[in-house]
């Protein structure tokens, strides 16, 4: 592969364009490189977007669990009367 690229650089030198072959070529690696930057650039940004959806999703998960743990427990309902705990629902008497 590398003789057959010599024999192209040497035909190309031959006739006189290779100067014009060098900078097309030229042209194409700075494209390619420019592309695979740019696309790595978006990708990064992305990424970083999702993480921080991630962490306000997670955050939020645990404000929501640290506020119910703060709630009041409605099933058992202290009876003032007498300070028995019952539970609230279908078997209550009262």
């Amino acid at each position: 592969m590398g003789t057959f690229v010599l024999i192209l650089l040497l035909l190309a030198a031959a006739f006189g364009v290779l100067g014009a072959l060098l900078k097309v070529a030229l042209v194409l690696v700075f494209g390619i490189v420019l592309a695979v930057i740019v696309l790595a650039w978006g990708a990064w940004f992305w990424l970083k977007h999702r993480v921080r959806e991630f962490e306000r999703e997670v955050d939020r998960g645990r404000r929501e669990h640290e506020r119910r743990a703060r709630a009041i427990d409605v099933r058992h309902v202290t009876n003032e009367a007498d300070g028995e705990q019952r539970p609230l629902g279908d078997g209550d008497t009262r």
